[in-house]
């Protein structure tokens, strides 16, 4: 698993990257009423604005991590958005993207440094 500043997280499969938000970032914003995920097809360039949360607290955008294409969303999110809440890492995930650039994983966080940032 890689680690992003604004608490994403990238877990690498095969050719792709899965890509939700950590169990810290969870606890922040509360519990997550609503989301709004990007349609399949999309590129994106890192820094886009491509998941809209809505939580009892705030609302927040999910920036994307790196560049590349969106290949998948979490349909489960749009039934129930409190997989975010319940199981970040694993149910609760947004969407899934081909990098542009795989090598671009290595200027993410590693487990040690995201916990070191959030400490």
């Amino acid at each position: 698993m890689k680690y992003t500043d604004e608490h994403e997280w990238l877990r690498v499969e095969s050719d792709h990257v899965v890509v939700g938000i950590t169990a810290y970032a969870t606890e922040q914003l509360g519990d997550i009423v609503f989301v709004e995920l990007p349609d399949a097809g999309t590129a994106v360039s890192k820094g886009d604005e491509v998941v809209v949360i809505e939580s009892v607290k705030a609302a927040s955008d999910i920036l994307a991590p790196l560049d590349g294409t969106i290949i998948e969303v979490n349909p489960a999110l749009s039934e129930d958005p409190t997989f975010v809440n319940t199981d970040p890492l694993g149910a609760g995930w947004f969407f899934k993207m081909k990098l542009s650039h795989l090598s671009a994983l290595d200027g993410l966080m590693d487990e040690t440094a995201y916990n070191e940032m959030i400490a």
